[in-house]
Parts: structure tokens; C-alpha cells; sequence
């Protein structure tokens, strides 16, 4: 119970998010197939919602598991985002999550929707686009890039070996969203925002200078 209150208490943002997950997926399962298409169709941040203003369905389309396992998903969430805010605290790390989400949405759809307005023909304008995976992947990108020893060595390769494995093999719009998160988390690990240390900065007491007037003895006089 106090190992539950004292992951509440430092990592609130992962909380929050975990639990809207779990929310929309326990809802969805109660649902009708019907509804459930619908929902996922009228959440879907693509070309049609960006031509007719509906940018909220950008937000609304990461509440969503799509691709894996709801569970698997979440508990994906839960460690990533977690150990994420565990060391940057919730301000650094939702904001490397949002900016991979929104960013990479932008990216894919934006292309789409440029190619749309040049009218070049089959264009997809009401894909379906919602899940977790680019805020997942540019935090955890972001995670590798930040981390000493092995796992960066090691771990930064193997991811950008799967997500580039998985574009060759599915060729979907997804998986190159996929390599654009991957590119977003390692930029995101190179800025200062990152880098510095999170909370005051501590300095070591400057001890007082021979030569100054305080060091002069009580009964002198400049």
C-alpha cells in the first residue's frame, strides 16, 4: 500500500494516462462492434478530420490501443512513460510523449492531407489512425538515447532494427510514423531542456575570503 501511494505520488502523469486507457478500453469492450468501429472511426486523427477542423480527434486518438494487446499495450505505457517520469519528472516526460504523438501524427497525416490538396489520386482521407505507439516510441527512444553503458549501445540499434524491419515487411503508413518517432526521441534527447539536471541545482557554501572586511578582527577599523 505505501509502494502504491508513493508511485501515485511521483509518478502522477503516468497514473492519470494509465487509467484513461483503462477506462476507454473497459468502455469499448462493453460496446456492440458497430459502436466500437464508430468510435475508433470518429476519433481517428486523419486527412478528412483535419479538412473539416476536427484537430481535438489529434488528442482523442491517443486514448486508444490499437495494433497490440489492450493489456499489453498499457503495461507498456505504464513502464515506458513511468520510468520516463521516475527520471525527468511529469513535466519533461509527458511533454516528450505528447510531442512524439502530436509531431509524428503530423507528420504522416500532414503528408497525406498535402497530397490530398494536390489532388493526386488514392490518397486515403478516413484511415483509421488512433493507438499509443509514436508517444511510446519517442519516449522510449528518448529513454535509450539518454542511458549509459549497454543499453544504449545496444538497445538504440535494436529498436531502429525493428521499426525499419517492420516498415519493410507491413509497408504501412504507421510503421513510417514509427522511424519518425524513433528520429523525434533521439532529437528530443539532445536538448538542453533534457539534459539539465531536474529541480534547484544545489551549490556547495563559498567559504568567506581572508582579505575581506569580514575576516578583519572586531576592534580594527578601515
Amino acid at each position: 500500500m505505501r509502494a502504491a501511494r508513493t508511485l501515485r505520488r511521483r509518478l502522477p502523469g503516468t497514473a492519470v494516462y494509465v487509467t484513461a486507457l483503462l477506462l476507454t478500453a473497459w468502455w469499448l469492450k462493453g460496446q456492440r462492434a458497430a459502436e466500437r468501429a464508430r468510435f475508433v472511426r470518429h476519433n481517428s486523427s486523419n486527412v478528412h478530420h483535419m479538412d473539416v477542423g476536427k484537430w481535438w480527434t489529434l488528442f482523442t486518438s491517443g486514448l486508444v490501443v490499437d495494433g497490440v494487446p489492450t493489456l499489453v499495450g498499457i503495461a507498456a505505457v505504464a513502464g515506458v512513460l513511468g520510468c520516463a517520469e521516475w527520471r525527468w519528472g511529469t513535466r519533461r516526460a509527458c511533454g516528450v510523449f505528447v510531442f512524439g504523438h502530436l509531431t509524428a501524427t503530423l507528420l504522416t497525416e500532414g503528408a497525406l492531407w498535402l497530397m490530398h490538396v494536390a489532388h493526386l489520386p488514392g490518397v486515403p482521407t478516413r484511415s483509421r489512425d488512433v493507438g499509443i505507439s509514436y508517444g511510446l516510441v519517442t519516449t522510449g527512444a528518448c529513454l535509450l538515447t539518454l542511458a549509459d553503458g549497454p543499453l544504449r549501445r545496444y538497445g538504440l540499434p535494436l529498436l531502429a532494427a525493428a521499426l525499419t524491419a517492420a516498415l519493410l515487411y507491413d509497408q504501412e503508413l504507421a510503421d513510417v510514423g514509427h522511424l519518425a518517432s524513433f528520429a523525434l526521441g533521439y532529437l528530443a534527447a539532445r536538448t538542453a531542456w533534457l539534459r539539465t539536471p531536474f529541480g534547484p541545482v544545489r551549490t556547495k557554501p563559498v567559504p568567506p575570503d581572508p582579505g575581506s572586511a569580514d575576516a578583519l578582527p572586531s576592534g580594527s577599523s578601515l
